[in-house]
């Protein structure tokens, strides 16, 4: 009977306890997430806050109140969303200088069924902080500045809790590398000696 080979049976087993521990650590911020999302979910209740100036990116107050007041439209940008009646068009989000040092507000003015830049100049705009994939958050208007329409509004159900998922898919990786790893040796150790 050959002997089990040393290098290849420790680089799968070094690979194979990291898998584990990816799929471990996957569970922890399964944990992590779902004490988020339930903190998210009761910020709407919370008292108002102050619009953050410059975002903390480890602490946003995401799903609170806040207000903020929009000297000047410096942009603006438009994507596909929905109304707050489900209707397919555009939400209208105005980048926004606010006269206070940092990157200023991104605002979602409201939705429209058309791309075009809405008319709106600034002012004071209350509503709810929502994230945003370019400036981390972003205060989404309630009520819609006017000639806007009301966006969906925003909410933290929209935000993934896959990590279940992943958690699974890396101890069954991990499984399926002992599988396969185990049927080579055993191939291995059955195969005559060559000569």
């Amino acid at each position: 009977m050959k002997r089990l080979p040393l290098v290849p049976t420790l680089v799968v087993g070094i690979a194979i306890a990291i898998m584990i521990g990816l799929g471990i650590w996957q569970l922890q911020r399964m944990a992590w997430k779902e004490a988020l999302l339930a903190e998210y979910r009761t910020a709407v209740d919370r008292p108002p806050v102050a619009w953050p100036v410059v975002p903390d990116a480890s602490a946003l107050p995401l799903y609170r109140r806040s207000s903020v007041h929009c000297l000047e439209v410096a942009g603006w940008r438009s994507s596909s969303g929905r109304s707050a009646s489900g209707a397919s068009g555009w939400v209208h989000i105005a980048s926004c200088r606010t006269g206070a040092e940092g990157p200023g507000a991104q605002v979602v003015a409201g939705w429209s069924q058309r791309p075009d830049n809405p008319a709106w100049s600034g002012g004071p705009v209350s509503g709810i902080i929502a994230p945003d994939s370019n400036a981390l958050i972003r205060l989404v208007a309630a009520p819609p500045v006017a000639g806007l329409q009301p966006v969906q509004k925003p909410s933290p159900e929209d935000i993934p809790n896959n990590h279940w998922a992943y958690a699974v898919q890396w101890f069954l990786f991990a499984g399926i590398a002992a599988v396969i790893y185990g049927l080579a040796v055993a191939r291995r150790t059955r195969s005559p000696m060559s000569a």
